[in-house]
């Protein structure tokens, strides 16, 4: 997976309770060039959205924009891209846990985060449990895909994706070959095909045939890491803007909306991107660029 990454970009791999989690962040020229010794840059993390073939990668558009003024920090979550894949039937406190684990190690401060789609609603919920972890909160699109009681992620019968053959017959011929993703990424995450390039489905489909991928991506496609966004977000404290594609799929602007409406002393600020799906940061990455600098100035 590192040679989807920018130039100058390098791993590094931070123990947790469930394995190492691989992340990326500059190590070589041409930011070792002209930027300070790396402690001295202030952290900024970014986190990738679950679904099959995810990874950093989907972040990788957006944060060399970022690497001369912070201390870039781009994992894979566990189960995902190049990060341990424990076979497990994975559960939000999974997600929880090492997130924090993470977070302890790679800063000592507390961090701004951006992070999109279920990873933003679990950001949300250590943001509640932990905030002294964080100093801002960038979410992309956040959403517990069973948010005001109504599921909008799952797209095949919960008997189907429990029946241990079937589900990963589901999972090979869905997200292990170049059509599949092409088409995941075609119909469900971009809102303009055309911005979908061969590199894109390169990376998404290194990181889908990871060996024992499959895990994390069928507990997302299950739903057992969906949860009700709005029973949680009353309590956040962190402040947090929020951007949503406008054409994002299962996930609708006026969720949004609704959600930011929930806690309006802690969500400062809510963007709609136009003509994007649910990762605008990979469709439109100078518009996402363009936004977190805007208000990462302003923090």
């Amino acid at each position: 997976m590192l040679q989807f990454q920018p130039p100058g970009f390098g791993q590094k791999v931070i123990d947790t309770s469930l394995g190492s989690m691989v992340y990326y962040t500059p190590v070589a020229p041409p930011w070792t060039l002209v930027t300070p010794k790396e402690e001295e840059l202030p952290p900024l993390v970014f986190l990738h959205n679950f679904g099959g073939g995810a990874s950093s990668y989907e972040w990788s558009k957006v944060y060399p924009a970022f690497a001369t003024t912070h201390r870039v920090i781009a994992p894979d979550l566990i189960g995902w891209g190049q990060s341990a894949h424990p076979i497990r039937d994975y559960q939000v406190s999974d997600y929880l846990t090492t997130l924090a684990e993470f977070l302890t190690q790679v800063a000592d401060s507390p961090v701004p985060v951006v992070a999109s789609s279920l990873t933003g609603a679990l950001i949300v919920r250590l943001a509640i449990e932990r905030p002294e972890l964080f100093k801002a909160l960038f979410l992309v699109c956040p959403s517990g895909f069973d948010d005001f009681g109504q599921g909008s992620g799952r797209r095949l019968p919960v008997n189907i994706v429990r029946t241990p053959i079937l589900s990963s017959l589901i999972y090979s011929l869905g997200a292990t070959n170049d059509v599949a993703v092409r088409n995941f990424l075609v119909q469900f995450l971009f809102a303009n095909p055309e911005r979908v390039t061969e590199e894109m489905v390169e990376a998404y489909l290194a990181s889908a045939q990871q060996p024992n991928a499959e895990y994390a991506a069928l507990a997302f496609l299950r739903g057992d890491l969906y949860f009700d966004l709005p029973l949680y977000i009353h309590q956040l404290t962190v402040p947090t803007v929020i951007f949503w594609g406008e054409k994002a799929q299962f996930t609708h602007v006026d969720l949004g909306r609704r959600l930011a409406r929930l806690n309006p002393q802690a969500i400062q600020g809510f963007e709609v991107i136009m003509d994007t799906g649910v990762l605008p940061h990979l469709e439109q990455p100078a518009v996402m660029i363009g936004l977190l600098e805007r208000y990462l100035r302003s923090r």
